[in-house]
């Protein structure tokens, strides 16, 4: 019987026999598939707002045309389906142009990845409102500064090697943000829901907004009533005053109204009528903006009749 000669052979495995290079190529390959849309969850605490818009509308109109041209970028839940990373708004778009399925990328990346790649992919964005930068950025932030230190063999990321740098220090250097506007941005994640789409609406600015943000949840829900009723805004001065009250603990109802009547430097002359001289005359609840427009339109009625009287005589 003839002996082994111990010469092994490097035969080609079952899978290599039958399968061709093309399709053994396309498994190590991220590949574009029709995913239907109700199998797609959107990203836990998206901070972009999808709209309702215009522009949504014509994006509805093209894809109900042409169909989604670039795909949507998604990763597989471990409880089956899939979460969206890229492409919320093509998603909805999608959906009004009565789409069942969208073409999707399906990536394997982990929860701190798949972040950074949402923020990133939405601040190429030309219009991004305060809110929307300030959440994107403080999830951001949150995300590599878990990556950092992390061994690189467990991230596709890039950002294990901080060179001594800190994690806000990298976000300022790739978005273009100064370390303190990165840092006021974030601080405005602190505000409550009325009051930061105030600021995104334009009618509080940035700096005073910051100052409000300090301000216990309880303090800011009275401070927006009380914005409301007397229909004003605090300027930069005053908010930091607020802030001041706030943090020694003498911030109530009554200080809060003193400090947002007090005349802005930037202010004209006015003429001022104690408010409680005059609250008799109107119901609970109006606002100063409804007194004033009442007490010019009686005014303007009283020229009338006296000037109707000078030519009785």
């Amino acid at each position: 019987m003839a002996k082994s000669s111990g010469i092994k052979l490097n035969l080609p495995s079952v899978d290599d026999l039958f399968s061709t290079q093309e399709e053994r190529d396309g498994e190590s390959r991220e590949s574009i598939q029709d995913i239907p849309i109700g199998e797609i969850t959107d990203f836990p605490n998206h901070p972009f707002k999808v709209k309702m818009d215009e522009s949504m509308m014509d994006m509805a109109e093209s894809v109900k045309q042409y169909g989604v041209l670039v795909p949507a970028l998604v990763r597989e839940k471990v409880e089956g389906g899939y979460e969206m990373i890229a492409g919320h708004r093509r998603k909805m778009a999608s959906e009004l142009a009565g789409k069942k399925e969208m073409p999707c990328i399906i990536r394997n990346v982990t929860e701190d990845e798949a972040v950074l790649i949402m923020v990133d992919s939405n601040l190429q964005r030309e219009e991004i409102l305060p809110s929307e930068k300030a959440f994107a950025y403080k999830m951001k932030l949150e995300a590599m500064k878990r990556q950092a230190g992390r061994p690189s063999k467990n991230s596709a990321t890039l950002l294990q090697n901080y060179e001594g740098k800190t994690s806000r220090q990298i976000l300022a250097e790739e978005s273009g943000e100064s370390h303190e506007q990165i840092r006021k941005y974030i601080r405005l994640t602190e505000l409550i829901p009325p009051i930061l789409d105030m600021v995104d609406n334009g009618k509080v600015a940035m700096r005073p907004a910051v100052e409000l943000s300090y301000l216990p949840k309880d303090q800011q829900e009275t401070l927006y009533d009380l914005m409301q009723s007397e229909d004003c805004t605090p300027s930069h001065a005053q908010a930091i005053k607020l802030r001041k009250f706030s943090e020694s603990g003498k911030l109530g109802e009554d200080v809060i109204l003193s400090i947002l009547s007090e005349e802005k430097p930037n202010q004209v002359e006015q003429f001022k009528i104690p408010k409680k001289r005059i609250d008799k005359y109107f119901s609970p609840g109006t606002s100063m903006k409804q007194m004033e427009d009442t007490i010019v339109k009686a005014l303007e009625l009283y020229r009338k009749r006296e000037r109707e009287k000078g030519r009785e005589r």
